[in-house]
Order: structure tokens, then sequence, then C-alpha cells
């Protein structure tokens, strides 16, 4: 069984808004490198529509720096946590039905692991206590706005850091595990 990690861009006063992280080549690369450790990424509607018009051929030419990471995340394999959407595509299924049963099934179909992105599903799956690995990329940057991690979650988590790596920009992302 492959495990559920959960990656995300934050910036010190909590925002994960994509629009007021700057990213760079080297973050591209450690993006690189979270998606190689997966099988298959996992997406909530917003998030999937968020990264196709954003990374989807012919989505605009992405600068050579970025080329690695898109031609990454055009070639993953995508499964959407989705009640609205009528079909997907962009080597997408559709996950419906009980979140915590086809989350579990995914994993056990799962090699090197699922990952997770965005902030509505993460909650949910946090709440399911699925989540193996969370990882935060937290950037010196201070927005005073936009949405926030883990919202409303109904319990606390304890989390066990388990790496930690310094980008040149001052970004730091770190890997945690839920303790048992």
């Amino acid at each position: 069984m492959g495990p559920l990690r959960y990656s995300v861009n934050v910036t010190l006063d909590g925002c994960c808004d994509h629009r007021a992280i700057p990213a760079d080549e080297e973050l591209h690369r450690h993006a690189v490198e979270t998606l190689s450790r997966a099988d298959a990424l996992l997406f909530g509607r917003v998030t999937y529509e968020l990264m196709e018009s954003a990374w989807r051929p012919p989505a605009g030419a992405s600068p050579d720096e970025l080329e690695p990471f898109a031609r990454t995340i055009d070639a993953a394999q995508k499964y959407v946590v989705s009640s609205t959407l009528e079909r997907v595509d962009w080597n997408a299924e559709l996950v419906r039905g009980d979140l915590g049963k086809a989350v579990q099934q995914l994993k056990r179909e799962s090699g090197k692991g699922l990952l997770v992105g965005g902030v509505t599903l993460p909650l949910a799956l946090t709440e399911l206590g699925l989540i193996d690995e969370y990882e935060f990329v937290v950037h010196p940057r201070l927005a005073g706005h936009g949405p926030t991690l883990f919202a409303g979650l109904s319990r606390h988590v304890d989390l066990t850091l388990v790496g930690r790596l310094e980008l040149s920009s001052g970004a730091v992302a770190m890997r945690y595990e839920p303790r048992t």
C-alpha cells in the first residue's frame, strides 16, 4: 500500500494562495522531486482545474527552467474528487462516492503512493486520518490575505518532523508524519 502525501506552499502568515507565493526554478525542481515520489496525483475540482489551466499543453510556453515540472505534471496520472464535474481528461479519472473508501482503495493500488494538493480536499482527508505525510513549503513572505490551511479542523493532529530542506529563496520545506 502506498502512502498518501500532502504537499503545499504556504506563506509565514498561513496563506496558501498560489498568487501570493513566489515560484522559482529551485522550487519547481523540488516539486518535480516530490511528484516523482508518487504514482498519481489526487485533486479536488478546484485544484484540478487550476493545475490544468496552468500546466496542460499548450497552456502557454513554459520558460525552459519550468519545462521539467510542466512535463512531469502533464504526464502524471490524476484522480479528481468531484460531485459536480461530469467528466475529466488530462490523464484523469473521476473519484465519486464515499471519499474514505475511494482513497483507501487508491492507496491499496498504489506502489509509490499518491500526492494530494489543495486546501479543501486535504482537510477532509486529514479528518479521515488518511494522510501519511505532510509537506509544508514555508515561504518568507507575509501575504495578509488568502485561504489558510485546515480551517475548521475538528481535532488536533500532532506531527513529527521527518525531513527538512532549505531553499536558496529562504523557503523551507518541512516534511512531517502524524504521531501515532
